[in-house]
């Protein structure tokens, strides 16, 4: 099997799959090196940027799957699949803390490299942390549809797979998640470092 290179999600076949399926070892590595960054970025942002509990929880949903890939049958995109199981790794995570980890450890989480001067990059850097947190203090189911939606782009039916329920319901935990962020993050409205963000449904 040829695994020089990380797949994407449109290569991710059957045969790779499957042969997860059978145990190999070395199909598994390759669907973890396509895969963890966005099992990261979920639990990054779920967990306000607190970057030691998004890699333990990364490992664990890959251990996870590891042991779980056999049930897989084929009936939805495996990207949906593996989103339910860090979706319920961070919930249950989330569950076994009486509060909410603190966002003042500044984790650096990658972004698009973009032109501008140092002020206007710095301007960036505050509006991201500001956006984290707003997102990381949403409640759970909230700020996971929040997180699949704008930050993963996945569809209300990819969504309300993922989380195990309706797509009335994802849009109803959207549209509070909206009205939240646009109470937490009106300060921001109308500086420079804010156009082209937002949250629309």
């Amino acid at each position: 099997m040829e695994t020089c290179a990380v797949i994407s999600e449109r290569e991710t076949s059957e045969q790779v799959i499957a042969a997860c399926q059978r145990g190999d070892r070395e199909a598994f590595r390759l669907l973890f090196e396509s895969y963890k960054d966005r099992v990261y970025t979920v639990a990054l942002y779920f967990f306000g940027g607190d970057a030691e509990t998004a890699a333990d929880l990364t490992q664990q949903v890959f251990l996870k799957l590891f042991s779980v890939i056999g049930q897989f049958k084929h009936d939805s995109e495996f990207t949906t699949w593996l989103y339910r199981l860090a979706t319920n790794a961070c919930l249950d995570e989330q569950r076994k803390r009486r509060r909410f980890v603190p966002f003042g450890d500044a984790s650096e989480v990658a972004r698009r490299p973009t032109a501008g001067t140092q002020e206007e990059a710095l301007a960036r850097d505050e509006l991201a942390e500001s956006v984290k947190e707003a997102v990381g203090s949403l409640r759970p189911k909230l700020r996971m549809a929040i997180l699949l939606k704008y930050f993963e782009e996945l569809s209300y039916e990819e969504i309300a797979a993922a989380l195990g329920c309706s797509k009335g319901t994802v849009a109803s935990r959207l549209n509070r998640g909206h009205k939240a962020l646009a109470e937490r993050l009106g300060h921001l409205r109308g500086t420079p470092s804010s156009r082209g963000i937002g949250f629309k449904r």
